[in-house]
């Protein structure tokens, strides 16, 4: 097998259309574009969702919720989590450092998920009431 003598397999290269070459090639004249109207001009095309003067369907439709820019910046942590970390003091940069996190969080709210089995301080964090509780069952505490 030589580089020279390979070429594809029957019927796998397709040659390109070639419009407005006579009426025998059924594409000649008006190269398949029919006659008058917008999409037989040159340049001729509509804007996406318009539907020529007809109130659109994105406009018809009401508008639903939105997207907060505070998510960006927010993570929850679970109990569980927590108490697999060796710290007993802990702060936001214990989360990143564990990877619990990711370093464009700047706030985080520790959730009553999963049980804890040790006491922790928790500093600079939010916490759910019933985390809040779990904590402070096992001689932990949190403090703003």
């Amino acid at each position: 097998m030589q580089l020279n003598t390979l070429s594809p397999a029957q019927g796998e290269k397709k040659s390109r259309k070639r419009v407005g070459r006579g009426i025998g090639s059924g594409i000649g004249k008006t190269c398949g574009s029919g006659h008058k109207g917008q999409k037989s001009r040159s340049g001729g095309f509509n804007k996406i969702g318009f539907e020529g003067g007809q109130m659109p369907l994105q406009r018809r439709l009401p508008k639903v919720g939105f997207s907060s820019r505070i998510s960006i910046i927010t993570s929850q942590v679970t109990l569980s989590e927590i108490n697999r970390l060796t710290e007993t003091y802990i702060t936001i940069d214990v989360f990143k450092a564990h990877n619990l996190i990711t370093k464009n969080i700047k706030r985080v709210k520790v959730i009553l998920s999963g049980e804890i089995t040790r006491a922790v301080t928790l500093t600079g964090i939010k916490v759910t009431k019933g985390a809040k509780l779990a904590i402070e069952a096992v001689k932990g505490s949190v403090s703003d």
